[in-house]
């Protein structure tokens, strides 16, 4: 790098005159000396001047400028052009336009360097006039322009926003990103067109624009927005994100349900990319909560966040290697205590994270759409695991396993269970392999969806309700699709207070009438199980009986000379089923009737 003599040094240094000497080393611009009145033109003392032109010389220009500079500064740096420009920059009263001339200059040692001065033309707007057209001032470059709002676009974010954030910390401040969202976008330009839809995202760029007044606001993909700027405090922040979103509802044509926000304040040294995925992800935790505008990224949402990724970009491995493990459960009837059934557990075993629970993982796949490959996976698993069960001798049970309405968006489920059955379970009765829809999903779910539960239904398979009082319960259900069996929410016996026990006492009854088994899970002490005899319910799940475990634990017992659980014989089996729908109370028929027709709410019906 070339060394200045310090007597020419300072002689330079303190000449009123805007302008910085620079050395081009392995192809980055170095800044060797400032002169006073280029600190003076960008309010800078000399070290922070210097840091500035080194680093974050472009963040301050105009949008519009920002490609035409970067071109000329380039070509002059290559000896392909010169360097004579007008440009604007922003300074603390607004926009000044800067002239700026290049030449290079070689030095007594042969070393190369080029000398750019500055002149503020902002007073003379006149003058500056004639050259307007010359320079091109105030052409748009669509390479760092978004069209529709004029603000900087996504180019002009990768290119420049690192140098923005680094002028933001050379000025002492700390930088906020925040990421906003245009809430039902897609439903807005469908109630009122595309041009209305235009017009809100303007609208929006002018009050974020307008309420961040010292930010860089830029668009986003889509219908999103990104800004960053001097962080003041969080309430600060969120007031101004929820003014911005009162006045865009107030101000927009037709119903608009405004905008939210997410937003990350920087640590030392992070890039822009990775504080747009924190505030990305911040504005995602929102979800569907219209209480809420903003939300800050927290240390508990990135410990989240990168479990989050952690799970989505290691799930297919795991299921390639049989980290994700099948647990059994085993089903009970109350009145003997014998196994009859059981339900497939997955339990993610991790290498590195050690055991991950259901609900870390299962939330996760299905807010990502990758559910249906977990649970296909376990439907594989339970069919691989039937011929080892009797080659050992053991009973052959049914086994049930949990499927989402999601997974049948995405496989066509009847034929992948068809293809897995012929895969494993040549000779055996597709009802030994039971399907687990929970209530939520049946009453929610598409046409298609039910279409497929049918075709499920037709092949033999048996469909299980699960969760059943979780909140979305109605006797509709069974009125629009027949199920085999209910499974009553382990709230139910957590919680068995008076009204409980009559609403399980008379589901339990109708469930019987109608020809549906029922299930009580949850049934961990003697005065559950008294409760479920005394009601008539059929079969029980929970740790009272049995715990989950791997089929290698009840393999390892047998290898031990321990016996297997007592389980029913299928012909035990269809004995308890025929005895137990035997005793059916006809007063139910007319009670059940009342009930659909009146469309009441089953639950608060019996609790009443």
């Amino acid at each position: 790098m070339y060394q200045f003599p310090e007597n020419l040094r300072k002689a330079y240094e303190s000449q009123p005159t805007a302008f910085v000497y620079d050395e081009l080393i392995d192809g980055k611009v170095i800044p060797l000396l400032v002169s006073d009145g280029f600190c003076e033109l960008v309010n800078m003392d000399r070290a922070h001047a210097m840091e500035w032109f080194r680093e974050g010389q472009f963040e301050r220009l105009h949008p519009d400028d920002v490609g035409r500079v970067v071109r000329v500064s380039e070509e002059f740096a290559n000896h392909r052009g010169g360097y004579d420009l007008v440009f604007r920059t922003k300074h603390a009263d607004g926009y000044h336009v800067i002239h700026a001339i290049g030449k290079w200059q070689i030095m007594p040692d042969g070393t190369e360097l080029a000398l750019l001065s500055y002149a503020d033309l902002t007073e003379n707007l006149d003058a500056m006039a004639g050259t307007e057209k010359d320079y091109h001032l105030y052409r748009t470059d669509q390479f760092y322009t978004d069209p529709l709002t004029g603000l900087p676009n996504l180019n002009y974010l990768n290119r420049f926003a690192d140098e923005r954030v680094h002028a933001l910390r050379t000025m002492g401040r700390t930088p906020v990103l925040i990421y906003a969202d245009v809430i039902s976008m897609h439903f807005y330009n469908s109630l009122y067109g595309h041009e209305k839809g235009n017009d809100l995202l303007r609208l929006i760029a002018e009050n974020l624009k307008a309420g961040f007044p010292d930010a860089l606001v830029m668009r986003g993909p889509d219908d999103h927005f990104i800004l960053l700027d001097a962080f003041e405090n969080e309430e600060f922040t969120a007031k101004t994100i929820m003014s911005v979103d009162s006045r865009v509802q107030k101000d927009a044509e037709g119903n608009t349900t405004g905008i939210k926000a997410g937003a990350y304040v920087f640590k030392d040294r992070e890039r822009v990319a990775l504080a747009v995925d924190y505030a990305r992800n911040a504005l995602k935790s929102i979800g569907t909560d219209m209480n809420r505008v903003c939300c800050f990224h927290t240390r508990a949402l990135e410990d989240r966040f990168w479990n989050q990724r952690y799970i989505v970009e290691n799930i297919d491995r795991a299921l390639k290697k049989g980290w994700i493990k099948v647990y059994y459960q085993a089903i009970s009837r109350v009145a003997t205590g014998k196994g009859t059934a059981a339900e497939a557990l997955a339990r993610w075993v991790d290498p590195v994270r050690g055991i991950l629970s259901p609900g870390e993982f299962i939330p996760v796949l299905e807010k990502y759409h990758l559910l249906y490959k977990l649970d296909l996976y376990m439907a594989e698993q339970v069919c691989r695991d039937m011929p080892r069960r009797a080659e050992r001798g053991l009973p052959l049970f049914p086994v049930s396993v949990n499927f989402s309405a999601q997974d049948f968006d995405y496989v066509d489920i009847p034929s992948e269970l068809e293809h897995i059955y012929e895969k494993y379970c040549l000779g055996v009765e597709p009802k030994v392999l039971i399907i687990e829809i929970t209530e939520q999903d049946l009453a929610t779910g598409t046409e298609q969806f039910r279409e497929q539960l049918r075709r499920l239904r037709q092949k033999g398979f048996h469909i299980w309700l699960d969760d059943f009082g979780s909140g979305y319960s109605s006797l509709n259900v069974f009125s629009r699709f027949e199920v085999d069996l209910i499974k009553f929410d382990m709230d139910f016996l957590k919680n068995l207070d008076g009204a409980n026990r009559r609403i399980m006492k008379a589901m339990t009854e109708i469930a019987r009438e109608l020809g549906i088994h029922t299930l009580a899970e949850g049934m961990e002490t003697e005065e559950h199980r008294e409760f479920l005899k005394e009601i008539g319910c059929e079969l029980a799940q929970g740790y009272l009986f049995h715990r989950p475990e791997p089929i290698e634990s009840t393999f390892y017992r047998l290898d031990s000379g321990q016996p297997p659980r007592p389980s029913e014989t299928p012909e035990e089996r269809e004995r308890q089923i025929k005895e137990w729908f035997d005793v059916s109370p006809g007063v139910l028929k007319s009670l059940l009737t009342h009930v659909l027709e009146s469309r009441q709410d089953p639950l608060a019906y019996f609790q009443r």
